[in-house]
């Protein structure tokens, strides 16, 4: 009993502790949120989903590393971790070209981080999983072919 009671009154006391910092404008919900690139998620091709998300479409071949399995066996969720020898990067981008929306994950860089991003993303059916690195001015792309068994977007 006294355990569920520890953890109850720990509980109040920080939600209680956060509920004061927001009245008192310490804690601004505008501050932490992650801008989110609404026409790029809502795109229909690849292509748009690159033009919304970085006003070109022209990518060049990069030394990116994409590790996925070569058959997802659900396609609700499939790992894929993405990985670079870039400097000043700043965005990683995954897109599944047959998926019906094809952009699955988007990552702002901000200061000299290490280029590796890893996520679980939804696919439709087989198709090509791309990774996309924006670095400076210059858009580097790879792709890998994951065959799915189970769908998993709606299926």
């Amino acid at each position: 009993m006294s355990i569920n009671r520890r953890t109850f009154l720990k509980g109040s006391l920080a939600t209680g502790a956060l509920g004061v910092a927001a009245g008192l404008g310490l804690l601004k919900p505008t501050q932490v949120l992650a801008a989110w690139p609404d026409n790029a998620f809502q795109a229909k091709t690849v292509e748009d989903a690159l033009r919304a998300l970085t006003g070109t479409t022209n990518t060049e071949p990069g030394a990116i590393k994409i590790k996925a399995p070569d058959i997802a066996e659900n396609g609700a969720v499939v790992p894929i971790t993405v990985s670079a020898k870039l400097d000043n990067v700043d965005s990683i981008s995954i897109l599944v070209a047959k998926n019906p929306q094809p952009l699955a994950a988007s990552f702002d860089m901000k200061g000299d981080l290490e280029t590796f991003v890893s996520t679980r993303i939804k696919m439709g059916e087989t198709s090509d999983v791309i990774a996309v690195i924006k670095s400076g001015d210059t858009l580097y792309s790879s792709k890998k072919t994951v065959k799915v068994t189970i769908g998993g977007c709606g299926g």
